[in-house]
């Protein structure tokens, strides 16, 4: 065992695996070196193992068994129709286990998936999330009136803002007020420390003692559950018919007629808060990072937004989404028991990870991949297993209608209001990590300009 693998092992890490599996290729330098150009230089590590690798590729990073990446649409299928019991997609994200807790939709895996996705389903029904249109408008026009015009800002700051503002309504269900602005400051620090470093290591946090940061988030999760607490306990006894989506989990129940518990209310509860706001104004800042440097496409998207169209809009999120995912992969799935992809057998001790960006820019599925043409999906709907911001399969997002609610209604908002250009010379922004997440490198740099004279806002 090297030193690397001891420290890592002290924090809960097994040895990792993989030694023996008849994997696909892939590079053959240290596990460290591995990890190192997959967490700073994400994107072009992906690119050139791509290039000499083939579309089947195995990394070899720091504490965990092998990634096979895959990008071919059939391997893509095959990973996300796969028995729940052969492949388990919660034991790849145990990253996130100190911020959502064990009882998260992200972490369960087979039966215990299944019957927590049937609970909170019936809350990210369409109707469900059109009732919050409404509400999600309210808060994304307040926002953009306060942003600061005629210089460059970075606009990512401002999308997190506005992001958590929508979990914090939408969600938790919460007013203007004092609960409101102490779960604000709180799940904010939270998140930074989710973002950090050494967040990546999961069982990490138990050392909270022995490091700052840690022992600093141990103190704010304790603080925030017992905010979460008062408010759960608040709502259970008022009894309110409410449409955010804390009171339609407090309505569900389990099939032998419990409800959720307290602790499932709350792992659930901030995982809709890890997913649906960092990731949503992460893809946003993308957005506006890609329609700077394509005016074409700006100029038809803010015609569609003045006439209150529809077809392009929604193909200008799709775009976004295809052309800058914020998760680069999707949840890489554990190997339990055999299983055939592509010809080859893997079993135990690996992962099977369908990579998002690798299959949105294969030129063979969409010709010119590194473009950005909303077009294309005025053209062609979105492919099951080659557009998957989302994941896809019985994982697939539960918040996918919520997030693209959310940026359409945020378009609108920012683009009826405000003219929009580069904020840096158009210089392209680099992709940047930030923990799971991959964000515009200078935060999506623009300068905002109130527009003079904007046509009374249509209705989508």
């Amino acid at each position: 065992m090297t030193r690397s693998h001891w420290l890592l092992s002290q924090c809960g890490y097994p040895e990792p695996m993989g030694a023996g599996l008849n994997l696909p290729e892939g590079p053959r330098a240290p596990r460290a070196w591995q990890s190192l150009g997959w967490q700073k230089r994400p994107i072009p590590y992906l690119e050139r193992c791509r290039s000499k690798y083939g579309k089947a590729f195995t990394l070899r990073l720091l504490g965990i068994d092998p990634f096979v990446m895959m990008s071919r649409p059939e391997d893509v299928k095959a990973i996300f129709t796969a028995p729940p019991e052969v492949l388990h997609p919660g034991e790849g994200a145990a990253i996130l286990l100190p911020v959502v807790g064990p009882n998260s939709i992200l972490l369960l895996d087979e039966e215990r998936h299944m019957t927590q996705r049937k609970l909170m389903l019936p809350a990210f029904h369409g109707e469900k999330m059109e009732a919050l249109r409404g509400l999600v408008t309210e808060v994304a026009s307040s926002e953009v009136e306060s942003w600061t015009t005629g210089s460059p800002v970075p606009l990512h700051p401002y999308m997190q803002g506005l992001t958590m503002e929508v979990i914090l309504r939408a969600v938790f269900g919460l007013e203007q007020g004092e609960r409101l602005e102490r779960l604000r400051y709180l799940l904010g620090r939270m998140l930074r420390f989710g973002m950090s470093p050494i967040a990546l290591i999961p069982q990490a946090y138990r050392l909270g003692r022995l490091h700052p940061d840690l022992a600093d988030f141990n103190e704010v999760r304790a603080e925030t559950d017992a905010e979460i607490q008062a408010l759960v306990d608040e709502r259970r006894a008022g009894g309110e018919d409410r449409d955010d989506v804390l009171s339609m989990l407090l309505q569900a129940h389990h099939e032998d007629g419990s409800p959720m518990s307290d602790e499932e209310l709350r792992d659930e509860l901030m995982t809709l808060l890890v997913a649906g706001h960092e990731t949503t104004a992460t893809e946003l800042s993308w957005a506006f990072e890609r329609l700077v440097r394509n005016p074409d496409a700006l100029s038809r998207l803010v015609a569609d937004v003045d006439a209150g169209g529809e077809e392009y809009v929604t193909a200008t999120i799709r775009e976004t989404l295809r052309r800058r995912p914020v998760l680069t992969i999707a949840g890489p799935r554990r190997v339990m028991s055999e299983i055939e992809i592509g010809g080859r057998t893997y079993g135990p001790g690996c992962h099977v990870v369908a990579n998002i960006y690798l299959v949105h820019h294969d030129p063979e599925i969409y010709p010119d991949p590194y473009s950005f043409r909303p077009e294309r999906f005025l053209e062609n709907e979105p492919g099951t297993y080659t557009w998957i911001p989302f994941g896809g399969g019985r994982r697939r997002c539960l918040g996918a209608s919520f997030a693209t609610l959310e940026m359409d209604i945020v378009l609108r908002a920012v683009l009826s209001r405000m003219e929009v250009r580069a904020g840096n010379d158009g210089i392209l922004e680099a992709h940047r990590r930030r923990s799971i997440t991959v964000v515009p490198g200078d935060g999506a740099q623009a300068v905002l300009t109130a527009r003079a004279e904007r046509p009374a806002p249509t209705p989508a």
